[in-house]
């Protein structure tokens, strides 16, 4: 069972950015399994895999992780050579969750900055996935529907032969059946645990379809957390209408969000467990670096009882090795709703 957290890189949550080089280290210290980081363009923010390069070498344990990276606004070889470049530095602990952004404000203007259709782009997505599992494989050429290389250079080598393990973000039919078939993980946020234990039964179905293992896939969650004694649920309910401009009630439809005392959120994502999610990443509520750091000790505190469910150790130091394809326990599109900042 492993318990992530997501890095607060929006410039609006914190004074000094070198802060969250601290915030990545104190959360591994207090057990987190996993450091991820956001990629967007919807406010101004660290870039994602600069975060994680700056983390790779003052951290040792934990999983270094996007969530999610969107591959449409790079280059797909330069990009392979990047995320094969922050594995190695990592010693292994990449893991790279993928999305291809959604409607509205939240993707398809981002395919006019990167000047790529917005038409395919699942597909496209796909296929620079399997384009790079084939530079990391040292493959010279590629002949694709969106990529054809005749010529490809000589790769720079992942830490691991396979390279890092790819989880794709998104619930739809479509992509149940997609993360199956294709991808070593599943990172949604449905707001219903129900959802999530069908959603990863009909994952678990493609991937024997498609003669892979059920372990091949990691079931993650992605949920963000608030514990707040507040029985009205007020702090959380500045987050949304901050962040996403929509009241918390409005938020809750879309979103796997959890807020109330210790022991509501406790429950709360116990009941996730229960569904299946082995590796959750928690995106903290709060809009301020500070509040921030106390929540995660919050949740700190609760990962010890979250192991006890599923057996797992209750320190990330107790786990030996670079994170495994597929493996739950190792580190390594519910309803679609919008990405997290």
């Amino acid at each position: 069972m492993d318990i992530g957290v997501l890095l607060p890189t929006s410039a609006a949550q914190w004074g000094d950015p070198r802060d969250l080089i601290a915030f990545g280290q104190e959360a591994e210290r207090l057990g987190f399994a996993s450091l991820f980081a956001n990629d967007s363009l919807i406010s101004p923010r660290i870039e994602a895999l600069t975060m994680l390069a700056a983390l790779a070498p003052v951290t040792t344990t934990a999983t270094l992780g996007t969530g999610a990276l969107l591959p449409f606004l790079r280059r797909p070889v330069q990009l392979a050579q990047s995320l094969a470049s922050l594995d190695l530095l990592s010693g292994g602990r990449l893991a790279v969750a993928v999305g291809a952004g959604f409607p509205g404000r939240f993707g398809r203007p981002f395919y006019a900055l990167s000047e790529v259709p917005w038409a395919r782009r699942f597909a496209r997505l796909d296929e620079t996935v399997a384009l790079w599992r084939a530079l990391w494989a040292g493959a010279t050429s590629f002949h694709g529907e969106f990529f054809r290389y005749d010529e490809m250079p000589p790769a720079t080598p992942p830490f691991r032969t396979e390279g890092p393990p790819i989880w794709l973000g998104g619930a739809t039919p479509a992509a149940l059946a997609r993360t199956g078939r294709l991808y070593d993980g599943w990172l949604p946020y449905p707001p219903d645990p129900a959802d999530y234990a069908s959603g990863l039964a009909q994952v678990h179905k493609a991937a024997a379809d498609n003669g892979r293992s059920s372990d091949a896939v990691t079931p993650a969650l992605f949920v963000t957390v608030l514990i707040d004694e507040d029985g009205e649920r007020r702090a959380m309910d500045r987050y949304a209408t901050t962040v996403y401009g929509m009241p918390l009630t409005e938020l809750e439809k879309v979103q796997a969000v959890v807020t109330g005392s210790a022991d509501q959120v406790r429950a709360a994502l116990t009941r996730y467990i229960e569904a299946g999610a082995r590796h959750i990443v928690v995106r903290l509520g709060a809009l301020d670096l500070r509040t921030q750091h106390h929540q995660l000790e919050r949740v700190a505190a609760l990962i010890p009882a979250w192991n006890e469910i599923t057996g797992a150790p209750n320190s990330t130091a107790q786990r030996e090795g670079p994170p495994g394809r597929g493996q739950p326990d190792e580190k390594p599109e519910a309803r679609c709703g919008r990405p997290g900042p």
